[in-house]
């Protein structure tokens, strides 16, 4: 049974994949691989470090390092021009895999310690740093889809009066 901190967590993160979901929809196919400067990250490009991340992070959870060195951090900051059904293939695959460890989690888990590079962290500390991370790019995402769609941008909170 999911203690309801963890469901309230849990709501947080669906509500950013919500935002993300609602902002990239209405990207056109082109812009969704898109950077505004050299120096910047397309939409998708931060799709695919999220849902690399979460792959990594939330895979085997409480049992082994958050930074699996099956992952590819640098190729997921390179743009793979996936199609946009791949590119949701593994967004989905990474939110699915994290609401699957949280929903494992039980209220006595929140003390226990987890590793993420090597350091120590309670699960309740790693939920956070998460948290923080996704909401982080969850921005990125939203002001880039807002940057391309420029006047047929649709509010997704409240709108100015």
């Amino acid at each position: 049974m999911v203690d309801s901190r963890l469901l309230h967590v849990i709501e947080i993160f669906k509500k950013y994949k919500e935002l993300c979901e609602n902002a990239i929809e209405q990207v056109s196919n082109d812009d969704l691989h898109n950077a505004i400067d050299e120096n910047s990250n397309s939409i998708s490009i931060i799709m695919q470090h999220l849902a690399g991340n979460m792959l990594s992070r939330w895979t085997d959870f409480l049992i082994s390092d958050g930074e699996k060195v099956w992952r590819e951090r640098d190729k997921e900051f390179e743009e793979q021009f996936l199609s946009q059904p791949q590119l949701f293939k593994l967004w989905n695959d990474g939110w699915n895999c994290l609401f699957a460890a949280l929903d494992d989690l039980s209220e006595n888990d929140l003390d226990k310690i987890v590793l993420i590079r090597n350091e120590a962290h309670t699960v309740n500390q790693a939920i956070l740093r998460q948290l923080g991370h996704y909401s982080y790019h969850t921005g990125q995402i939203v002001f880039l889809a807002k940057h391309f769609c420029a006047k047929n941008w649709s509010q997704l909170s409240i709108p100015k009066t």
